[in-house]
């Protein structure tokens, strides 16, 4: 019996031993989300902290200062364009554009070909019907198709964009 008692015995250190293991893992997952935690809030602190104004308005300053746009305003062009098939007069597009160039260096290289650049602006204008001006769609696609023409006529120099001042379509 003796044995008996034993083996009791061991079942009763088993018991204890069983009984401390899941305080054991409930302590090292504990400290595991502790640690998750604390890696996370680190983490957020680290790449989603404001930054000071005197930074924001420091950077801002010195973005504006770096990009000096400038504006190469060309003359009123009046040009006859294609008459529609029920027209009797041919349509008349008044146009005054500006062209947006980054760095006032390259707008110093446009300006001696601003006659070629108009030259461009009439030869495919006289082409178009008044249809091709209706809507946002069609000044979307004229002012695309102009930028593509000076970027062409100006090269190595980059427009950026054509600004229309003033667009009428008589």
């Amino acid at each position: 019996m003796a044995k008996k008692t034993g083996k009791d015995d061991e079942t009763a250190e088993d018991g204890a031993d069983a009984a401390s293991k899941p305080g054991k893992k409930k302590l090292v997952m504990i400290g595991g989300a502790l640690a998750l935690v604390a890696v996370l809030g680190g983490g957020w602190f680290f790449f989603l902290k404001k930054k000071p104004v005197e930074e924001i308005s420091a950077e801002a300053a010195a973005a504006a200062a770096k990009k000096q746009i400038t504006f190469v305003e060309m003359k009123d062009m009046m040009i006859g364009i294609s008459a529609g098939p029920q027209q009797d007069r041919q349509p008349i597009v008044k146009i005054k554009v500006a062209l947006e160039i980054a760095d006032p260096k390259t707008a110093d290289q446009v300006k001696p070909l601003l006659p070629r650049v108009e030259d461009a602006f009439q030869v495919f204008m006289r082409e178009l019907r008044p249809s091709d001006l209706d809507g946002s769609a069609g000044m979307y696609r004229l002012k695309e198709e102009l930028l593509r023409r000076v970027n062409v006529t100006v090269y190595p120099a980059k427009v950026d964009a054509v600004l229309f001042k003033e667009l009428l379509l008589q």
